[in-house]
Protein backbone atom coordinates (compact mmCIF):
# COMPACT_ATOMS: atom_id res chain seq x y z
CA UNK A 1 0.00 0.00 0.00
CA UNK A 2 1.96 2.98 -0.87
CA UNK A 3 1.13 6.78 -0.66
CA UNK A 4 1.61 8.85 1.78
CA UNK A 5 -1.22 9.92 4.94
CA UNK A 6 -2.91 12.63 4.14
CA UNK A 7 -5.94 12.64 6.49
CA UNK A 8 -7.45 10.05 9.38
CA UNK A 9 -10.75 9.90 11.03
CA UNK A 10 -10.68 8.82 14.66
CA UNK A 11 -12.77 8.77 17.54
CA UNK A 12 -12.43 10.61 20.80
CA UNK A 13 -14.86 11.06 23.40
CA UNK A 14 -17.92 9.17 20.90
CA UNK A 15 -17.49 12.11 18.22
CA UNK A 16 -15.60 11.83 15.57
CA UNK A 17 -13.23 14.17 13.93
CA UNK A 18 -10.74 14.19 11.09
CA UNK A 19 -7.78 15.60 11.14
CA UNK A 20 -4.45 16.18 9.32
CA UNK A 21 -1.02 16.35 9.99
CA UNK A 22 0.14 20.04 10.91
CA UNK A 23 -3.39 20.93 11.77
CA UNK A 24 -4.91 21.86 15.63
CA UNK A 25 -8.20 19.99 16.68
CA UNK A 26 -10.43 20.29 19.18
CA UNK A 27 -11.62 17.45 21.31
CA UNK A 28 -13.59 16.20 23.53
CA UNK A 29 -11.81 17.28 27.19
CA UNK A 30 -9.08 15.00 28.46
CA UNK A 31 -6.49 14.47 31.42
CA UNK A 32 -3.10 16.55 30.08
CA UNK A 33 -1.31 19.36 30.46
CA UNK A 34 0.30 21.81 27.37
CA UNK A 35 2.74 20.53 25.55
CA UNK A 36 2.24 16.58 26.80
CA UNK A 37 2.41 13.95 23.84
CA UNK A 38 -0.82 12.35 23.22
CA UNK A 39 -1.51 8.94 21.30
CA UNK A 40 -4.28 8.31 19.64
CA UNK A 41 -5.37 4.36 18.71
CA UNK A 42 -9.24 4.76 17.66
CA UNK A 43 -8.32 5.11 14.59
CA UNK A 44 -11.94 4.47 12.16
CA UNK A 45 -10.23 5.77 8.28
CA UNK A 46 -6.82 6.43 6.97
CA UNK A 47 -6.85 8.49 3.79
CA UNK A 48 -3.48 8.46 1.39
CA UNK A 49 -2.91 10.48 -1.24
CA UNK A 50 -3.86 8.97 -5.14
CA UNK A 51 -7.22 8.54 -3.16
CA UNK A 52 -6.84 5.44 -1.69
CA UNK A 53 -8.66 5.11 2.20
CA UNK A 54 -7.93 2.13 4.93
CA UNK A 55 -11.14 1.60 6.41
CA UNK A 56 -11.46 0.00 9.87
CA UNK A 57 -13.36 -2.72 11.72
CA UNK A 58 -14.22 -0.75 13.70
CA UNK A 59 -10.37 0.58 13.87
CA UNK A 60 -7.51 0.55 11.89
CA UNK A 61 -5.22 -2.33 12.97
CA UNK A 62 -1.33 -0.72 14.05
CA UNK A 63 -2.41 2.55 13.19
CA UNK A 64 -2.49 6.03 15.43
CA UNK A 65 -2.53 9.65 15.39
CA UNK A 66 0.24 11.24 17.51
CA UNK A 67 -0.22 14.95 18.31
CA UNK A 68 0.69 17.46 21.82
CA UNK A 69 -1.56 19.26 23.67
CA UNK A 70 -2.17 22.47 22.77
CA UNK A 71 -3.90 23.95 26.08
CA UNK A 72 -7.99 23.58 26.81
CA UNK A 73 -10.82 25.59 24.91
CA UNK A 74 -14.10 26.35 25.99
CA UNK A 75 -16.58 25.04 23.04
CA UNK A 76 -19.90 27.14 21.54
CA UNK A 77 -22.72 27.99 24.30
CA UNK A 78 -25.80 25.19 23.71
CA UNK A 79 -29.08 26.46 24.64
CA UNK A 80 -31.36 24.76 26.58
CA UNK A 81 -35.35 25.86 26.62
CA UNK A 82 -38.15 23.96 27.98
CA UNK A 83 -41.42 24.78 27.96
CA UNK A 84 -45.32 23.64 28.49
CA UNK A 85 -47.37 25.41 26.90
CA UNK A 86 -50.46 26.65 28.85
CA UNK A 87 -48.56 25.92 31.93
CA UNK A 88 -46.89 29.26 32.52
CA UNK A 89 -43.47 26.75 32.37
CA UNK A 90 -40.37 27.59 30.48
CA UNK A 91 -36.55 27.15 31.64
CA UNK A 92 -33.56 28.18 29.54
CA UNK A 93 -30.13 27.01 30.46
CA UNK A 94 -26.82 27.29 28.90
CA UNK A 95 -24.11 25.19 28.30
CA UNK A 96 -20.60 25.72 27.35
CA UNK A 97 -17.87 22.31 27.02
CA UNK A 98 -14.39 22.46 27.69
CA UNK A 99 -12.46 20.91 24.89
CA UNK A 100 -8.84 19.48 24.60
CA UNK A 101 -7.29 21.25 21.65
CA UNK A 102 -4.78 18.76 20.24
CA UNK A 103 -2.19 19.64 17.52
CA UNK A 104 -1.51 16.77 15.23
CA UNK A 105 2.10 15.90 14.42
CA UNK A 106 1.52 12.57 12.43
CA UNK A 107 -0.61 9.84 11.33
CA UNK A 108 1.34 6.45 11.39
CA UNK A 109 0.26 3.46 9.80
Amino acid sequence: AGGRVVFAIIQSGGRQVKVTPGAVVSVDRFAGTPGEQVTIEQVLLVGKDGGECVTGTPFVTGARVVGVVAGEVRGDKIRIFKKKRRKQYRRTKGHRATLTQVRVQDILV
